[in-house]
């Protein structure tokens, strides 16, 4: 019997198509641009899990299109699931769930995969992928550490256990995890970007970006998202060190512009022309020519997370179809409710305050959303942006009180940031601590410190 290149069988009208199964396969784990090999010999060999996986690959759009666009190929691997083995028809079923929009199905199918066939790495791969965007972190760990014993001799399960460990915030277990992964397989870019995210939380801003320039040159071949995201992580740990002019040329060259279309590409870009500004950056002409690329987003609704950054985006680039993605996010939460009416829609008009200049609908907006953002998908990492735009609301509402609890605990976090000590030094000023504000910013005070004998 045939089997793929992690041990499981599997059953393929024609063996020549097992070169480009394997590359889907190895392809999806390893963030590599090959997966879409599977598209070509899908138009000739009607092996069910080479439709279901096409299926998959058109679904990864994240589009309003992605849909219509993956059923034919869902309906030929469902005609064709009788002859397909247990393992291949519960992949399948859990692609056309996924199509279906029953992510909840998806989800269960996908856990019962990693317990049956915890060699399935595609199928946790995309389990994870599923649980991410519904904020459950706990879930991704759980999928991840099921298939750990049975597949610990492939470098990407360490880094999808990396990932899963510090989205629930066991920073030591997931730079344990990252850099055993990344001992196995230097090039392994999900395990470089779980271990980014741990040093960013914990203010490692030097070391994130001295870790990420040196294994950069392992960033070849990779799909747009991971390679675009790996140097977003990079352009952060350098808006940090407030480097604003090398942030801009990663922005022109690394992050935006590798693939216009794709919704991750976008919200990278947006995130990172938000942060620039929040910074105090001028990022020229840039947001206009995002927003014609978001533009075409509007109907789309397929996560809230996305949503949210197609609308600043556009609302940024002064586009008309801000308000029309506006119109469209708010007649969608008042359709299926849930975590669009409660957490997104008050995001997006606390995002489209901001976006317009208005910092006080921008806190009665994301006031109210920020305690559930968790549950519209994103990493802690690409989340902060919202703090950061709620940050800057309470800065230019003159609530310097509120703002100096907020950046003093961050400062507390990243002592190496110089981007939130220049942001601090006014606040301080502003509240009467001129004098003091050095011992905030954890740096030599000129006033010795009063001592009690």
């Amino acid at each position: 019997m045939r089997a793929d290149a992690l041990g499981n069988s599997v059953t393929l009208d024609d063996e020549a198509t097992l070169a480009a199964l394997n590359d889907f396969v190895m392809g999806f784990i390893a963030s590599e641009i090959r997966v879409v090999n599977i598209l070509g010999v899908a138009q000739t060999d009607t092996s069910p899990l080479v439709q279901a996986c096409a299926a998959a690959l058109h679904m990864f759009s994240e589009s309003r299109d992605a849909p219509a666009n993956a059923r034919p190929y869902l309906a030929r691997a469902q005609a064709g699931a009788a002859r397909a083995s247990e393992r291949e028809q519960r992949f399948i079923a859990a692609v056309a769930a996924w199509a279906d929009g029953d992510i909840s199905r998806a989800i269960a199918l996908h856990e019962e995969q990693a317990r049956l066939h915890p060699r399935d790495l595609a199928s946790l791969k995309l389990g994870q992928y599923h649980l991410f965007n519904r904020g459950d972190c706990p879930g991704m760990l759980r999928l991840a550490l099921t298939c750990a014993p049975a597949a610990s001799d492939v470098p990407y399960l360490h880094g999808m256990l990396a990932f899963g460990w510090e989205q629930c915030h066991a920073l030591e277990e997931a730079e344990a995890s990252a850099r055993r992964g990344i001992a196995m397989r230097r090039k392994e870019p999900w395990a470089h970007h779980a271990l980014a995210h741990v040093m960013l939380t914990q203010g490692r801003v030097r070391e994130g970006h001295a870790f990420l320039t040196e294994v950069s040159d392992t960033w070849v071949g990779l799909n747009s998202f991971m390679v675009t995201h790996n140097w977003w992580h990079q352009a952060l740990f350098a808006l940090e060190l407030d480097r604003p002019d090398e942030v801009l040329a990663l922005y022109d060259q690394r992050v935006w512009g590798v693939e216009k279309a794709y919704s991750q590409d976008q919200v990278n870009a947006v995130s990172l022309l938000a942060r620039l500004e929040l910074a105090g950056h001028d990022v020229g002409p840039r947001w206009a020519d995002l927003a014609d690329w978001l533009a075409p987003r509007t109907h789309d609704q397929v996560l809230p997370f996305l949503d949210l950054q197609y609308l600043y985006g556009l609302a940024r680039g002064r586009h008309p179809q801000a308000q029309v993605l506006m119109h469209q996010l708010q007649a969608h939460a008042q359709r299926v409710g849930g975590v669009w009416l409660q957490v997104a829609l008050p995001a997006a008009r606390g995002l489209l305050a901001h976006a317009q200049g208005d910092a006080q609908g921008t806190l009665d907006g994301l006031g109210a959303a920020l305690p559930r953002l968790l549950e519209v998908g994103g990493s802690h990492a690409q989340r902060d942006l919202f703090d950061q735009i709620h940050l800057d609301a309470l800065l230019r509402t003159g609530r310097n009180s509120a703002a100096q609890h907020l950046l003093q605990q961050r400062l507390r976090v990243a002592p190496e940031s110089l981007r939130l000590k220049r942001m601090a030094r006014p606040v301080y000023a502003a509240l009467g601590l001129a004098e003091a504000t050095d011992r905030f910013l954890g740096q030599p005070s000129a006033t010795p410190s009063a001592r009690t004998e």
